[in-house]
């Protein structure tokens, strides 16, 4: 039986993230950092999945391959978080609403378990995405 789960993606900083992006968005801390989605373990548990298990996260706009990490600062059940970097970018979108800025707090996204589907590096991310890598 296939587990999904309908949920709203919040994104932001986080330090991991910035630590990473300071040694380069090529670097392995930055893919760590950046290539996750935060669960509450409620959630994990109702999908099947277990930290550090491969999870596709889909919107309306984009669907990505992360890896799945327990939420480690209370319960969020219904939500999940995502550090800002590209493989959030797949699922924001670009519209604004005459905002100038897209969406990038409090969206639907659908996630289910990818256990056989890899995590792409950032050039492989962006090969896919706008057919050329970062150089």
């Amino acid at each position: 039986m296939e587990h999904k789960l309908l949920a709203t993606l919040i994104t932001g900083r986080t330090i991991e993230q910035g630590v990473g992006k300071e040694k380069g968005k090529g670097s392995e801390e930055y893919f760590d950092s950046c290539a996750v989605c935060f669960f509450d373990k409620s959630d994990m548990l109702s999908l099947g999945i277990k930290n550090g298990s491969t999870v596709r996260v889909t919107s309306k706009y984009g669907s990505v391959i992360v890896k799945a990490k327990k939420y480690r600062w209370g319960t969020t059940p219904g939500m999940v978080f995502m550090p800002c970097g590209s493989w959030a970018n797949v699922v924001c979108g670009d519209e604004t609403y005459s905002m100038g800025m897209p969406l990038y707090k409090g969206f639907p996204v659908e996630i289910e378990p990818a256990p056989d589907q890899p995590v792409l590096t950032l050039e492989k991310l962006l090969l896919q995405q706008f057919g050329r890598n970062s150089a």
